[in-house]
């Protein structure tokens, strides 16, 4: 396997807080990988820090074989990193379309070729999540689950190497998760997948491989397997 992502020593500390505390982490191109761990972890910290949301205290991000520890989040965006809260307010106002539209464009400067047609990336992007029909919708008046699929499909319209979620199935109900399992497992086909979740179901279904994090450190890694039957993953987190 190919690392795409691998963070050396991170670090990021608030006073005497130590968010992430010296994390040594590998992602591998096209794998589902899952970060799991108690609240206060340290895990939206450290995705924010691959980002490049907030900066790091110390220790270094290599993306695609390029140091990025230092780049804005823009920066990285154009390099293929999609944080879904980082692309993810999205513009009640405006039409279903014309949110992902913007995504589509913010990756215009980056392609080689033929010109982009932005309606056709917009549509590939809608119909993969599966609002092509509500395309003229207005986006703040859908309902939440809908509002978290366009966040997805902006993240998508970008053509992404890596789509971090963030909690994507939080306010989902039961069929809408089953549908997004769906969902990310077909666009791992296309772009390496971080995500943190919760919903245990979520994670175990989903992910190759898991990251647990516990304090600001990284306790565990392994597949579903080998994380559920981890003494100190079942200690710190699991509760069994």
């Amino acid at each position: 396997m190919t690392p795409l992502l691998v963070t050396s020593g991170l670090k990021r500390h608030f006073g005497g807080l130590k968010a992430v505390d010296g994390v040594n982490f590998t992602l591998y191109e096209g794998e589902i990988r899952a970060i799991i761990g108690p609240n206060g972890a340290g895990k939206t910290t450290f995705v924010s820090l691959l980002s490049g949301r907030t900066d790091v205290s110390g220790g270094t991000i290599t993306f695609a074989g390029e140091d990025v520890t230092r780049l804005p989040a823009y920066k990285r965006v154009q390099r293929g990193i999609a944080y879904t809260f980082q692309i993810t307010n999205i513009y009640p106002t405006k039409t279903v379309a014309e949110n992902v539209r913007v995504a589509v464009q913010g990756r215009a400067h980056r392609h080689r070729g033929a010109p982009l047609d932005f309606e056709a990336e917009t549509a590939l992007a809608l119909d993969a999540v599966g609002l092509s029909s509500r395309a003229d919708a207005i986006a703040g008046e859908l309902a939440y689950g809908h509002q978290r699929l366009l966040e997805i499909a902006m993240g998508l319209a970008l053509e992404p190497k890596l789509l971090i979620l963030d909690e994507p199935t939080q306010g989902l109900s039961d069929a809408e998760i089953e549908d997004f399992l769906v969902l990310v497992r077909h666009i791992s086909s296309r772009a390496t997948v971080l995500l943190i979740e919760h919903n245990m179901h979520v994670v175990m279904s989903l992910a190759d491989r898991i990251s647990v994090l516990s304090r600001g450190q990284l306790l565990a890694e392994g597949t579903p397997a080998e994380i559920r039957d981890n003494a100190a993953v079942q200690e710190a987190y699991l509760g069994a």
